[in-house]
């Protein structure tokens, strides 16, 4: 599966028995690692409360496709997933609201957005 920046996607994540797996939805922040990896976001369908560090996604910021329900974005727990993971592709990010993702994680983590 072709895997890109902006892509909202679906990943089995194996616990560390490595027996048991749970599907959780995922934004590519970054899709050009070396070893078929991405720097990916988790999203959260808990909105109970968002805490700092998370951003409400719903489908209207997608160009196309959607997720089943409105979620949080999580931006201070970023990690590296091999796209051998991907299960499904859910849809894309629109530019401007990817562009408001990049800003919030980058102002979380002190970084330049390159903007």
């Amino acid at each position: 599966m072709d895997i890109k920046t902006a892509d909202v996607v679906l990943c089995k994540f194996y616990f560390s028995d490595l027996k048991t797996t749970k599907n959780r939805p995922v934004l590519v922040l970054k899709d050009n690692l070396p070893l078929n990896d991405f720097v990916g976001l988790p999203i959260s369908s808990q909105l109970d409360f968002l805490h700092e560090g998370e951003f409400e996604i719903d489908n209207s910021m997608f160009s196309y496709g959607g997720i089943p329900k409105k979620s949080k974005l999580i931006f201070r727990k970023p990690f590296v997933v091999s796209k051998t993971v991907v299960i499904k592709k859910y849809g894309v990010l629109n530019q401007a609201d990817f562009r408001i993702c990049q800003r919030l994680f980058c102002q979380y983590f002190g970084c330049s957005s390159g903007e």
